[in-house]
């Protein structure tokens, strides 16, 4: 009884701050019945990554293809990680969702976008000690203000409950933007760009990592970025996502991608 009272009360309290900024759709901005979801309109747009999928890649198989089968790109190109998920396919609404969230300013975006990561990276969370945003050059932090892949993983580690560091990993020198390169030339992009200071060492060696980015594209950057973390110690590399561009598609999706 005392707990329906709470919530009574609660439900009470919400009501002037639901009148004066009622919840809209994340995707488009219309009104829906509760905050951090998505309208009737933008849901079905939504392409969730499910299993059956690569269990290195996390890219999707059209069929079951048996346990530990392996998609051709990781059989062809193993990665220096050891696990990559992401939530959703880059298109439509996640695609609105990742560019408002990295050029609107629309930080809001994050906690909401953290679940759906977090639903896709469950057995990725249970296997992490630390979790650790992909890092802006501090030329681009200070122009932007904030690094979104650290937002997303600020609220994925408040969310499962795990150790954030935003200092374990930095970008040291200053990489062109990523718009326009192809596959090996953003791996030369990005080649020695990351390092584990001296300083932040004791966060990663010896110790599981999950590396959180915005969006996976070829995977060049957190490529990059896992490799510096093995040479740091780390024990394993794990990478989640928000979104992927599957490996088909990335001619057509590059564009909004940095």
């Amino acid at each position: 009884m005392r707990l329906l009272e709470t919530d009574m009360v609660r439900a009470v309290l919400s009501i002037p701050s639901r009148l004066l900024f009622p919840p809209v759709c994340l995707g488009c901005r219309n009104l829906t019945a509760r905050p951090g979801t998505l309208c009737a309109s933008c849901w079905p747009k939504v392409r969730f990554l499910e299993q059956p999928w690569c269990p290195v890649m996390g890219t999707p198989f059209s069929h079951d293809m048996g346990e530990g089968f392996l998609s051709a790109e990781a059989i062809a190109n193993p990665p220096p990680f050891a696990r990559a998920r992401s939530a959703v396919i880059y298109d439509g609404v996640a695609r609105r969702l990742v560019q408002g969230l990295k050029f609107a300013d629309r930080t809001d975006l994050a906690p909401w976008m953290a679940r759906w990561m977090l639903r896709a990276g469950k057995e990725l969370a249970e296997d992490c000690d630390v979790v650790v945003p992909v890092p802006l050059h501090r030329r681009r932090f200070f122009a932007r203000r904030f690094n979104q892949s650290a937002e997303l993983a600020r609220a994925f580690a408040r969310l499962a409950r795990l150790e954030y560091s935003s200092s374990a990993l930095v970008r040291k020198r200053k990489t062109r933007q990523q718009v326009g390169l192809g596959a090996r030339e953003r791996e030369a992009n990005v080649r020695g760009a990351f390092l584990v200071p001296d300083e932040s060492n004791h966060i990663v060696r010896a110790r599981r990592v999950l590396l959180v980015d915005d969006v996976y594209t070829t995977g060049a950057t957190v490529a990059a970025a896992a490799r510096s973390l093995k040479r740091a110690g780390a024990l394993t590399v794990d990478v989640i996502t928000f979104a992927r561009v599957l490996p088909g598609d990335f001619a057509e999706n590059e564009d909004a991608l940095i």
